[in-house]
Parts: C-alpha cells; structure tokens; sequence
C-alpha cells in the first residue's frame, strides 16, 4: 500500500511500489486524463506535476512519487474555473484529436510557473510533447496568449 498526495488528496493506492505513476492514477485512481502514450516517456502525453515540475508519469514510480505533491489535470483548476493554459487552448482552438493535450497543457502550465513570458526559445526547450496532429503553431500560440492572462 503505498499514500498519495494527488490533487490535494492524500489516497492509499494498493499497488507494488515499482508500479509506474500513470498506472495508479488512471487505474487505482481513475483519473483518466492522464494518458498513456509510448511508455518511454518520449510523447509526453502522460505528463503530470510533481511538486511543480512536469514529468512523465509513465516513467516515474508510485515509490518515487510518494510524499510529493502530483497534480494531474483534473487538478489543475481546483476552484472550478479553468486554468489559464485551459482557457488559451480553447481560445486557440488548439485540439485537433485532443488525445495528446492534457499532457502539453501540464507541461506548458509548469513552463509559464517558472517562465511566466517564455520566448520561442524557451518554449522549444521547454515544450518536448509529441502532437500527432500538428498543432504546434496553434499551441505556440495559445502559450503566448496564456503568458499575456
């Protein structure tokens, strides 16, 4: 049995401590915005926080997560109101398939905490999720649009 801070919310996941992140959350927790992608922590779609920062969840173990804060999109906006990476995305109309999204918005939520006006650059050092579909010129756009709420 291993306790979670996710979302505000410390829960007691009854899985193996080498069991990856993204697996706890989406099955033992059922939050399901978490997506699984490659497993590899390539694609990004997994992305959560973890005290703050972005990481792959597939790649991070419930151990290594214990007694750290995790947030997961269905967390991002706890008050009710859509974060402001949220709102800029559907301003931009950034989705195509949207399958990847919940991962690039918590990587780019993460990138304006600790760069509130990233330029280009630091959004290409910073943004490494995969989009099947593309939508790159449209996410930059949302990221600048956010960065200006």
């Amino acid at each position: 049995m291993a306790q979670l801070n996710v979302n505000g919310r410390v829960v007691d996941v009854d899985v193996e401590p080498d069991t990856p992140l993204l697996w706890a959350l989406r099955d033992n927790l059922g939050l399901t915005g978490t997506k699984y992608g490659c497993g590899i922590a390539q694609c990004g779609a997994c992305t959560v926080h973890i005290d703050g920062a972005a990481m792959r969840s597939c790649a991070v173990t419930v151990k290594d997560a214990a007694g750290k804060k995790v947030t997961t999109i269905e967390g991002l906006a706890p008050d009710g109101r859509l974060h402001k990476v949220q709102q800029a995305w559907i301003e931009a109309q950034v989705p195509q398939c949207g399958y990847c999204q919940t991962g690039m918005i918590m990587a780019v939520a993460a990138l304006l905490e600790s760069k509130p006006k990233p330029s280009d650059a630091d959004i290409d050092a910073a943004i490494t999720n995969i989009c099947r579909c593309g939508t790159y010129a449209r996410v930059r756009k949302a990221i600048h649009r956010a960065a200006q709420a």
